[in-house]
């Protein structure tokens, strides 16, 4: 029986910014038994592969080319051929000078069908995130989208000079970097004035935007200053004039400092995302990750003998988690919990606690084990149990401070934390290339793996200069001991009081 053959579908992967990625986009990559990607296409995007999906990588930098187009056509044909859809990711838009329409014809005439998903193009986002519309009814009533990749000086050209420098539309330059001092060169020898407005945007819509403004008169020298590299696009006409007035993407507070987050990776979400809204590029390296316990009977037979229990204390939202996970997976529900009483050490854990329908009776005026036990100081609890679900190590405080007012207090393992080295090459390849301004911790145990990461003296000698960052006392006093000094400590010990401090400590170093 014959192999059905599979559909290729030619994906614009938008400019950069994964939040440009269009719905159906997601929809395709999601379903795709094979992603191929470009160098321009956000490797975030890759998330929404399954588990399952092969990846292929396919991108041309400056010359280097994992494959050439032919060979990328001939791969396409070749999966599909053997039943499989294929999800080929495009940076920006795949018909507008991304070759997508020869892949389309290629895969066409080997009877490939295929999809076209447009995307979001460079040639219009990055102008907008630098602040500048490609048209306006002030300034420009039409765009020209050129390639800036052919050579303007050789005499076979398609490039009409002529028409372009009399032409009022604004001139958007795709891929021209290389190719800029001949363009400024060529438009001013056919009559463009030399004080027209010009910028230059790099990795337009990401954390590493970079603008570089001038007219055609200075554009060329400012650039080199700028040491301006690909990929670039180049935005010539009056609109560029209104930049000062709508730049919005890079006056964000964090804009383009590179922040390294050391939390587990199933927990960084919420910090990532609220970080990169304020402009910051997140460098995720988790140097810790979260499993359930290693032997897991000690919390199931406390769940079994939940009756003989008065309260239980959460003091993270993973002991929320792991806890309700087992009692889940164990065949049980909320209703054996009805006789308990709840304390919970933050916002985020007893949020957490109520997604199960839990009101926690205690929450600390603040987020430490102590504010726990100054909030059972009006309770009653002399030989009441209390079943204490955490980490596997953890600090004795509370146990001991509770027992002292005459609890029988249960420590049970709900769950692990393990060291994870798997980004240690990446850390230290970045420190050494100055590509990092600060890092966070959220707790102690990012702290201490993040340091065992240091083999010798030199190696912490590239800590120097950067900015660290700590969710409170108990963590900075855990840096401490292992000779960092935070620069920040969060005043209010969670994600949002530490997203709070790093804006507080970058303004006042503005």
């Amino acid at each position: 029986m014959a192999t059905k053959t599979g559909k290729v579908f030619l994906i614009g992967a938008g400019p950069g910014d994964p939040g440009l990625l269009t719905i159906k986009a997601k929809e395709c990559i999601e379903a795709a038994d094979i992603v191929v990607y470009d160098y321009l296409a956000s490797p975030l995007l890759l998330k929404y592969a399954k588990r399952e999906a092969e990846v292929i990588y396919v991108g041309k930098k400056g010359g280097d080319h994992t494959l050439s187009q032919d060979k990328i056509n001939l791969l396409l044909i070749e999966k599909a051929k053997q039943g499989f859809d294929v999800a080929r990711l495009k940076g920006g838009d795949p018909f507008v000078f991304g070759r997508g329409g020869e892949e389309a014809q290629m895969l066409l005439s080997h009877g490939v069908p295929y999809e076209v998903i447009p995307g979001v193009t460079s040639a219009i986002a990055a102008p907008a995130y630098a602040g500048i519309p490609v048209t306006h009814r002030d300034h420009a009533s039409f765009v020209s989208f050129i390639t800036g990749h052919e050579d303007p000086t050789k005499e076979d050209t398609s490039m009409q000079w002529d028409i372009y420098a009399k032409s009022n539309a604004t001139l958007v330059f795709l891929m021209g970097v290389k190719n800029l001092e001949n363009i400024v060169k060529n438009l001013v020898e056919n009559g463009k004035p030399s004080d027209t407005p010009v910028a230059l945007v790099r990795w337009g819509t990401t954390p590493q935007q970079q603008t570089v403004t001038g007219t055609l008169e200075t554009i060329v020298e400012r650039v080199r200053e700028a040491k301006l590299k690909s990929p670039s696009i180049i935005i010539i006409g009056h609109v560029v004039s209104l930049r000062d007035e709508l730049a919005w993407f890079d006056n964000r507070p964090l804009f383009g400092k590179r922040i390294v987050i050391t939390r587990a990776r199933t927990q960084a979400s919420n910090l990532v995302s609220q970080l990169s809204k304020l402009g910051a590029a997140c460098i995720e390296i988790p140097t810790i990750e979260i499993s359930p316990p290693e032997d897991i009977t000690p919390l199931k037979e406390s769940i079994e003998n939940l009756k003989h229990y008065d309260w239980i204390v959460f003091t993270s939202v993973n002991g929320v988690k792991f806890f309700f996970d087992t009692l889940y997976e164990m065949g049980k529900d909320v209703r054996a919990l009805g006789h308990l009483k709840f304390a919970c050490i933050g916002p985020v854990t007893k949020e957490r606690l109520r997604d199960h329908g839990i009101v926690s009776d205690i929450l600390p005026q603040t987020y430490q084990a102590e504010s726990v036990i100054e909030a059972f100081s009006g309770v009653e609890i002399k030989n009441k149990k209390i079943l204490l679900p955490r980490a596997k190590v953890a600090r004795t405080i509370l146990p001991e401070e509770l027992e002292k007012m005459g609890a029988k207090v249960d420590e049970v393992t709900a769950y692990e934390t393990h060291l994870n080295q798997e980004g240690k090459k990446e850390l230290m390849e970045l420190l050494k290339n100055h590509e990092i301004d600060a890092v966070t911790f959220t707790s102690s145990s990012t702290v201490s793996n993040f340091m065992s990461f240091f083999d010798s003296e030199d190696e912490k000698k590239l800590l120097n200069n950067i900015v660290f960052a700590s969710i409170g006392p108990i963590t900075s006093d855990t840096a401490r001991f292992l000779g960092i000094e935070p620069d920040i400590e969060a005043t209010e010990f969670t994600i949002p009081g530490l997203i709070d401090s790093l804006l507080n400590y970058y303004e006042s170093h503005k």
